[in-house]
């Protein structure tokens, strides 16, 4: 359930351009100096019919996105079964801490429950502390630690 003013959609293929543009604002935000040209392809690979795309809308004349959830697929290397994973849950920081994140992760969680699924994943940088937040209010664990050497 959204909050009253807003409205969520299902979206599809042909928002590649939109879904990018959502995927730049998110990792600028986190570090404004990098480049993230390479979202394209990301994008490009993994966006398909059996990864869902949903868009949150203001109730205005004019429907412009203000908020996105985009999950994709992954394997659990212990159990063998696919699982729903975030591959973007991103809200514009003006429409912030009004439930639309939350609402959207509840999106989330009904479809993966519709289909079966036993746990949803998601990768979130240590240094973003709302969505760390946000994710351990709505139940999320540690799972794993993901680790990078620099060379």
């Amino acid at each position: 359930m959204l909050i009253p003013g807003y409205q969520i959609r299902r979206g599809g293929g042909l928002e590649r351009a939109q879904l990018t543009k959502f995927m730049h604002r998110t990792y600028q935000e986190l570090y404004p100096d990098a480049s993230f040209e390479h979202l394209t392809q990301t994008v490009d690979r993994y966006l398909s019919p059996e990864t869902p795309l949903w868009w949150v809308e203001a109730d205005s004349p004019v429907a412009w996105p203000v908020a996105c959830l985009w999950l994709g697929l992954a394997i659990d290397q212990i159990s063998g079964r696919q699982y729903p994973h975030i591959f973007l849950l991103y809200v514009n920081p003006e429409h912030r801490c009004q439930g639309i994140g939350s609402a959207l992760m509840q999106q989330a969680e009904d479809w993966a429950k519709a289909r079966g699924d036993g746990q949803i994943g998601l990768q979130v940088f240590q240094q973003n502390q709302p969505a760390l937040r946000l994710y351990q209010k709505l139940g999320f664990e540690p799972a794993w630690i993901g680790m990078v050497k620099l060379l």
